[in-house]
C-alpha cells in the first residue's frame, strides 16, 4: 500500500511539472481536439490539473481545450458526412460506438441541436455525436453553434472552478492524494451509471420509444 502511494504521488509531482510547460495549453488544444473525432481519450484530466498547477490561467486553459473540441468536432462531422462508408464506420467500431450508432442517429433527429447541448457535456463520447450528426447531414450551422455551447459548458466550469478555487484544492490534493484518486474514481464511475440509467429519460417518451426501437432492430 506504501509502495502504491508513493507511486501515485511520484506520478501525480511528474504529470503537475509537464502540465505546467510552457506549451502544455497547444498539447491540451490538439488532445481536445482528437477527442471530438476519433481519439478515445478525453482531455479533461489533462485540463484539471493544467488548472491545478496555474489556476490564474485556467479559463486561458478551459479556451483551449473549447476552441480544440469544436474544431475537432467539425473534423468529426466530415468524417460522418463524407467517408462513413470509408472511415467513420470502421473508426466508430474500433472505439465500441457502432452499437450506439443508431440510437444516437434516431436521438439527433428527433431533438437536433438539444442532443448536442445536453449530450455533449456528459461523459456520453462527444466523437459520436460528431460523426453521427455529419452522417445524418445536420444543418452545419446549428451543428457548430451547439457545439460551442456544449463543448463551453464541459470545458469552462472546470476552468472558472479552478480559477475560483485553484490554491485551496491544491492544498487539499497535496495533503490527501490518496482520498482524493479514490474519490475520483468512484465518481467518474457513479457518474457513468447515473448516465446510463437516466439516458433514456427525456421529456418525448414516444420520440425515446422509437429511438430505442432503432437500437434494438439494429442489433437483430
Amino acid at each position: 500500500m506504501g509502495m502504491t502511494a508513493t507511486m501515485l504521488r511520484r506520478l501525480y509531482d511528474w504529470t503537475i511539472a509537464k502540465a505546467a510547460h510552457p506549451h502544455a495549453e497547444w498539447w491540451l488544444a490538439l488532445f481536445a481536439f482528437m477527442e471530438a473525432s476519433f481519439f478515445p481519450v478525453p482531455p479533461h484530466p489533462l485540463l484539471g490539473l493544467m488548472c491545478l498547477a496555474n489556476p490564474k490561467k485556467a479559463v486561458r486553459y478551459a479556451a483551449f481545450a473549447t476552441v480544440g473540441s469544436v474544431a475537432g468536432g467539425l473534423l468529426g462531422y466530415a468524417i460522418g458526412h463524407f467517408l462513413y462508408a470509408s472511415v467513420g464506420e470502421q473508426l466508430l467500431g474500433l472505439l465500441h460506438l457502432k452499437e450506439s450508432f443508431p440510437r444516437a442517429a434516431c436521438y439527433l433527429r428527433e431533438y437536433g441541436v438539444e442532443i448536442i447541448v445536453i449530450k455533449g457535456a456528459t461523459p456520453i463520447p462527444f466523437k459520436l455525436l460528431t460523426i453521427t450528426a455529419g452522417f445524418i447531414a445536420m444543418p452545419l450551422v446549428p451543428f457548430l453553434l451547439a457545439s460551442i455551447v456544449s463543448r463551453s459548458i464541459s470545458f469552462m466550469i472546470v476552468g472558472v472552478l479552478f480559477r475560483l478555487f485553484g490554491a485551496p484544492i491544491k492544498r487539499f490534493i497535496d495533503k490527501y492524494l490518496g482520498l482524493v484518486t479514490i474519490g475520483f474514481v468512484l465518481l467518474v464511475i457513479s457518474g457513468f451509471v447515473a448516465m446510463s440509467l437516466l439516458g433514456g429519460s427525456g421529456g418525448n417518451k414516444a420520440a425515446d420509444a422509437r429511438c430505442e426501437h432503432a437500437t434494438l432492430a439494429s442489433q437483430s
